[in-house]
């Protein structure tokens, strides 16, 4: 009895996350962050993912047309799963704290993408806390390996990002979160545009992005956590660098993005 209840549980959840995907698939298309046939959703379920079906509009789906594959991205249930699969799962094998990954084309953001202009800037409380730096990847052609590389050599130190001349991915640990993150993404994209049409773009001062980053994990939104020896940079043929302090006189020249999350992380070890 408890292994038929177990396996009825099963069903259940997966059942739910399956609904869960078509809902957001419906906001993506109701708030016009996709059309036609744009974007995908996944969601990591145990040791498999469900996944947005290749070809088919993401805001008029049901729940059996969700496609399950393992975690290479091979389909396991007789669909077709989104060409973009190998994009989810490259996320998926860096970061294990994320379960949900939400790609689309948000047209302001996407602007930005194609303009070349990273969303790094503190000009919102709320998205320094739920988005921090949203960095811009190369163009790579949209369902290659070469894509997904792209975004793999990003994801451990960004909850969302920006593809050239293409759009927009967020991840998290739940599939709201990442939903929330693209919403946020489009919302700070739109801000941005008009503060620059305004012309002052009034960004926060550097205390005070300290202050909100040091306060992600108490909110919910703890930093990026990937496998060190599964970041770009550690892998094999990666050049060698001696840590700066040891180079006597060196001078460390730090970005925005790595300073808040450098301060983020001393805050949080301080903290546990």
């Amino acid at each position: 009895m408890s292994r038929e209840l177990r396996a009825s549980d099963v069903t259940r959840d997966e059942q739910q996350l399956r609904c869960d995907i078509v809902e957001v698939g419906r906001r993506l298309y109701a708030r016009g962050l996709i059309g036609g046939h744009e974007g995908n959703v996944s969601v990591r379920f145990g040791a498999s993912l469900l996944i947005t079906p290749a070809g088919a509009g993401k805001g008029f789906l049901t729940p059996d047309m969700i496609v399950r594959t393992d975690l290479e991205g091979h389909a396991t249930d007789g669909g077709r799963a989104s060409t973009e699969t190998l994009m989810h799962t490259a996320v998926y094998r860096r970061r294990p704290d994320v379960h949900a990954v939400v790609h689309a084309h948000p047209p302001t953001a996407t602007g930005f993408a194609v303009a070349g202009i990273p969303l790094d800037r503190p000009l919102i409380a709320e998205a320094v806390v739920t988005l921090g730096p949203v960095p811009i990847i190369p163009y790579g052609q949209p369902s290659t390996e070469e894509l997904a590389d792209n975004v793999a050599r990003v994801i451990c130190d960004a909850q969302a990002l920006l593809m050239a001349n293409h759009g927009a991915l967020a991840v998290g640990d739940t599939l709201e979160r990442a939903w929330e993150r693209m919403e946020t993404l489009e919302q700070l994209a739109r801000v941005t545009l008009v503060a620059r049409v305004l012309g002052r773009e009034g960004a926060l001062a550097g205390e005070e992005v300290a202050r909100l980053a040091a306060s992600r994990a108490a909110s919910g939104y703890p930093p990026p956590a990937c496998d060190p020896a599964d970041r770009p940079s550690a892998k094999a043929g990666s050049p060698a660098r001696a840590p700066a302090a040891s180079r006597p006189g060196a001078t460390v020249t730090l970005t925005e993005a790595e300073l808040v999350r450098l301060v983020t992380e001393a805050v949080e070890r301080f903290r546990s």
